[in-house]
């Protein structure tokens, strides 16, 4: 089906339609796009000659092959003028009345063997194509905006999707330059599914003064490796985006407690702090750019010795690595000595937690955040006993060769280790759930988020077990159901799996 394809139908020619009509031009396709305000499409078409130009500019396309690709798009006035398509897809405004309209008036002028696809973000497939004669030739077909830039299409199978349909819409994909994954219908789909375990978490973090917005943004970016911090995303989303998308998400899979909204972000999207668009938000800004507020310098006063704990092999080793620069004394004992400062690395635990277990002196006991590299930044936490003399001992010692230290109060799985557990743990469900393959889970949002790693990558390079062990120390100290590990992670992780292994299936 999908190599008799070679003509589709664009219906809406706002931003993501223009952009979608563009790709689809550019692998090869006749293009008929439409809107339903006057002089719309024409106004899309200049724009997209216009980026083809600067491609040509810039070297990245020929002249001839820039007209060819414009020379495809024809505009029209008439849905009528689409009985000729092999696809349409639709780009309108996210109203289900209003799609279930359209594809109404389109089943009546298309060929019965016409692929109807919505670009829809947020609305189910299955109730799109709820009143439609021919549900099993509606999917869905959601690109990302800016559409020529981003190179992930979620293909989505609703209830009633024929199957042909999707594997036509998954090779269309690729002849659009674009990286197609194929996902079951649900709220969010799966891009804006995985998404919500950076943005809530992070939210939920600042709800509990853990740490400022700044600093969990600082802690992600140099811990993890984040190209922008959780409120740095939000900020450039806008909260009026972001917020309404995570309350539907939740409803819709019935107050599933992993997507559960932020107190915090509910207040100042009511209060109209959105973000950039409203020229403050977490931030505030200054001709486009964040202001910031600079680090405080760290404590110069170093401890007379340190003793760090064993119970973490791979923490202890990793404190001590960073301890060099300092010249501090390192205690070699099995116990430290009445006056050494403690030094712990517990995964998922409290500061306190690990104080009692290992039997420490509470008042003198800090623990580091060592599951990530420690080269560009550093955190610590103390329990709240740890006297103001050993928490500033710590953060000086750990500063040396001036690398910056972000101090937090105390938190089961610090700010790094807890959000980057939810977004696995999250991944984890889908695959659990069959909502799209692991190997799909992986690659979304490294195309979509631009994540540093496939989330089920990053969960196997730190070990699916150290993930466990980080969520169910959270849901311990929290009771929170929100904090349980899905079966799929369980089973990797207690059977030595990768998390992108699949399941055996029966025959």
């Amino acid at each position: 089906m999908a190599e008799a394809i070679s003509a589709v139908g664009v219906v809406g020619a706002g931003a993501m339609g223009r952009g979608i009509a563009q790709v689809a031009a550019v692998g090869g396709y006749e293009v008929i796009l439409i809107d339903s305000k006057p002089g719309v499409v024409e106004d899309a078409k200049g724009f997209i000659a216009k980026l083809l130009a600067r491609s040509v500019e810039k070297g990245r396309m020929e002249q001839k092959d820039a007209e060819i690709v414009v020379g495809r798009i024809t505009t029209a006035e008439s849905l009528s003028q689409l009985n000729g398509c092999d696809l349409v897809v639709e780009a309108v405004i996210e109203d289900l009345d209003v799609k279930q309209a359209l594809l109404a008036e389109l089943e009546g002028i298309v060929r019965s063997d016409c692929i109807l696809a919505s670009n829809t973000s947020s609305l189910s497939i299955a109730a799109i194509a709820a009143k439609a004669k021919a549900p099993e030739r509606i999917a869905g077909f959601h690109f990302f905006n800016p559409v020529p830039l981003m190179r992930l299409v979620e293909v989505i199978d609703g209830i009633r999707t024929a199957p042909w349909v999707c594997e036509a819409l998954m090779e269309v994909g690729r002849r659009m330059g674009r990286e197609p994954v194929r996902v079951k219908d649900a709220p969010g789909f799966l891009v804006n599914q995985i998404g919500r375990g950076y943005t809530i978490e992070a939210a939920h973090v600042v709800d509990e003064s853990i740490a400022t917005t700044e600093d969990v943004d600082r802690v992600m970016r140099d811990l993890v490796g984040f190209r922008m911090g959780p409120f740095e995303l939000m900020d450039l989303t806008g909260l009026d985006v972001t917020h309404p998308a995570t309350e539907m998400i939740h409803q819709q899979f019935f107050f599933e407690p992993r997507y559960r909204p932020s107190l915090l972000m509910a207040q100042r999207t009511a209060a109209g702090i959105l973000g950039r668009k409203s020229n403050g938000g977490f931030y505030l800004y200054k001709d486009g750019q964040p202001i910031g507020q600079d680090e405080p310098a760290a404590p110069s006063t170093l401890p007379s010795s340190v003793w760090v704990s064993q119970a973490n092999p791979d923490g202890a080793r990793a404190i001590l690595s960073a301890l060099e620069a300092s010249g501090v004394k390192v205690e070699a004992g099995e116990r430290p000595s009445d006056s050494a400062l403690c030094l712990v690395a517990p995964l998922g635990d409290d500061a306190t937690t690990t104080a009692l277990k290992e039997n420490l002196d509470p008042a003198r006991t800090v623990a580091v955040e060592t599951l990530f590299a420690m080269d560009r930044r550093r955190v610590i936490m103390p329990t709240p006993a740890t006297t103001a003399e050993m928490l500033e001992a710590a953060h000086a010692v750990l500063a040396a060769g001036r690398i910056p230290v972000t101090v937090l109060r105390d938190s089961p799985g610090f700010v790094a280790q807890r959000i980057v557990a939810m977004i696995i743990n999250i991944c984890c469900a889908i695959a659990q759930s069959g909502g799209a393959s692991p190997e799909d889970v992986d690659k979304a949002p490294t195309l979509a988020l631009n994540y540093p790693a496939g989330p089920l990558s990053l969960g196997d390079r730190i070990g699916p077990q150290k993930v466990h062990q980080i969520l169910s120390a959270l849901f311990a100290t929290y009771g929170d159901p929100r904090y349980r590990p899905s079966p799929w992670l369980t089973r990797r992780a207690r059977l030595g799996l990768s998390l992108k292994a699949p399941e055996r299936m029966p025959v």
